[in-house]
């Protein structure tokens, strides 16, 4: 089973996330990981992932750090015969880390989008999964072509992501507003 969960920044979307992911661990014992995937470089960034660490706690999950390469994250994940569950935080952190590889190197959007969706498609067969991404698209602003880059990858790895959902909700200002559901979850 995979949910999408995707919203704007600040809109509740992490919080949900982690009640789906209790949902799908419900009365199973298997395991519950978090696939942490943000690159810290500032205090701005600490400050972020220590409230989303105070948010998860005692909530029983296994942090994975694995800001690349995401189907990587199985490599640190128990499996047995109930299926884990893996809540991805976040794409538009991924893409990023992915499309911009440093030393003025980038991928495309269509090499960025090719790869993330092949990871998680791959994090899907072994687990169930819950996928955070952010609407990144709304703000009609035209940037620089490395951010419209981004932008468009965002795009092509959400609808795609879309289409492999079981599930996908949007939170908007805390409120989940259910966008598609196969009956799956």
């Amino acid at each position: 089973m995979m949910a999408l969960v995707i919203g704007g920044s600040g809109s509740g979307k992490s919080e949900y996330g982690e009640k789906e992911a209790a949902v799908l661990c419900k009365g199973t014992f298997a395991g519950k990981y978090y696939a942490a995937t943000m690159r810290i470089f500032d205090e701005e960034g600490r400050k972020k992932a220590h409230r989303h660490q105070t948010m998860r706690r005692g909530k029983g999950f296994v942090t994975i750090e694995q800001p690349v390469d995401i189907c990587r994250a199985l490599e640190k994940v128990k499996t047995g015969t109930v299926q884990p569950v893996i809540l991805v935080e976040c794409i538009s952190n991924l893409t990023a880390n992915e499309m911009f590889l440093g030393e003025g190197r980038q991928r495309t959007a269509e090499e960025t989008g090719e790869k993330i969706v092949r990871d998680i498609g791959m994090l899907k067969k072994a687990a169930h999964l819950v996928v955070i991404t952010n609407n990144v698209f709304e703000d009609g602003i035209v940037y620089e072509e490395p951010v419209m880059e981004y932008i468009r990858a965002m795009g092509r790895i959400n609808g795609a992501l879309a289409g492999m959902a079981d599930k996908v909700v949007e939170v908007v200002a805390g409120i989940p507003v259910m966008i598609k559901d196969t009956g799956g979850m």
